[in-house]
């Protein structure tokens, strides 16, 4: 009787069958994807925080009574991808004196920026909370208490204190007035602050997370 050659080249030397291939153990599996998985991790962290949404911690008392310092809120970046920030929204924003800013290159530039988004280095400047009071082209002041723009009173149920009164002041074209809710303790558009560029703001705080008993919106 003929073999089949085929059924030779099957075999091996000892008329066994191929052996099986030896299976990786799980953990292995794992310790090796590891890194991929890090990586992707730490990229969509950034991805959120760059263009979604961004935790802010509150510092100062110059927003009471409306945020109180070791607040934790929520900061929203889409809102301001179709509008500029408009009277009464509590904004964040950077430093809005660019000459204050570093002048690293290109290249340090964009470590820093990935460094500081992915929480491995500080900001240069803390970042600033308050809320838009004056937009491009308004004329706001303050008389008996009260703040007026474009020379009519605005309503602010937020505050718990008069404002102190200061001079008509015109908002330039493309920057914000801002002042804090604790209008007899914040450093904004009508002292040291300045006006704000609209291109220097984060975005708008939307929620309170932290503490538990101060969850809230806006």
């Amino acid at each position: 009787m003929k073999t089949d050659e085929r059924s030779l080249r099957k075999t091996d030397g000892d008329g066994e069958g191929p052996r099986p291939k030896k299976r990786r153990h799980p953990a292995l599996t794992f310790l090796g994807e590891l890194p991929g998985l890090i990586l992707m991790a730490f990229a969509l962290a950034l991805f959120i925080k760059s263009t979604l949404l961004q935790a802010f911690w509150i510092p100062t008392g110059s927003m009471e009574p409306t945020l109180v310092p070791g607040d934790r809120v929520i900061v929203a970046k889409v809102p301001y991808y179709f509008h500029d920030p408009q009277r009464g929204d509590v904004i964040v924003f950077e430093e809005p004196d660019p000459a204050k800013e570093p002048d690293r290159g290109v290249w340090g530039a964009i470590t820093h920026w990935l460094g500081q988004g992915l929480g491995f280095s500080p900001p240069d400047h803390p970042d600033y909370i308050k809320r838009v009071i004056g937009e491009p082209g308004d004329v706001v002041s303050a008389r008996n208490g009260n703040v007026y723009v474009n020379d009519v009173r605005i309503s602010e149920p937020y505050l718990h204190e008069r404002t102190a009164r200061f001079p008509e002041t015109t908002v330039p074209a493309g920057k914000l007035f801002v002042m804090g809710d604790n209008r007899s303790n914040s450093l904004d558009s009508r002292f040291t602050l300045g006006f704000v560029p609209v291109d220097r703001v984060v975005g708008k705080a939307v929620w309170i997370i932290w503490p538990v008993e101060n969850m809230s919106g806006f």
